[in-house]
């Protein structure tokens, strides 16, 4: 029997929420398995992944394989490098100064991560102002819809402008 680490979708119609389970990979997606080891939200903000270390350790020890989306999940939580260094046999204090380093570098990723966000943020604040016309000034926009309503009928000027521009042509033809 072959095992699979994997999703199970639950929730309700556009509302995922994910169970991260073990199981054959025979059986359906959301059918029979073998042990929930922990679960997914992708909705909140950032995503909630709460995963059960020491089975899925075991799991991934006694050859279980986790999809690409379940090896993400992992590997975002640390525990595929723990799997890692406990498959070359490390000791447990080495194990645990790596960890911390890449803990180290997760933090500071975040921090950059956020910076990003808030410099964007600011950006799109000062584009939106600067594209906001000043309240003293007047824009192109009421200069047009004024010319507009003076001529009580814009038909009218329309005609007006043929007339010349026919009486124009008769004089040229006329000279």
């Amino acid at each position: 029997m072959a095992v699979k680490l994997r999703l199970r979708r639950m929730g309700r119609k556009k509302r995922p929420f994910y169970r991260v389970i073990a199981a054959d990979s025979r059986a359906p997606r959301d059918g029979k398995f073998i042990e929930e080891i922990g679960y997914y939200n992708p909705l909140t903000d950032p995503a909630t992944i709460e995963i059960k270390e020491d089975r899925a350790l075991y799991w991934l020890g006694v050859g279980a394989k986790p999809t690409p989306t379940v090896k993400s999940l992992l590997r975002k939580k640390g525990i595929i490098l723990k799997f890692h260094l406990k498959k070359q046999g490390l000791p447990e204090e080495k194990i645990d100064e790596e960890l911390k380093k890449w803990e180290v570098l997760q933090l500071e990723k975040q921090r950059r991560l956020e910076a990003a966000k808030m410099l964007e943020k600011e950006a799109a604040k000062k584009t939106e102002t600067e594209s906001q016309p000043e309240v003293g000034t007047e824009s192109t926009t009421t200069d047009t819809l004024v010319a507009k309503t003076e001529s009580e009928n814009p038909s009218e000027e329309i005609k007006a402008e043929q007339d010349n521009s026919v009486e124009q042509i008769n004089e040229e033809k006329t000279e």
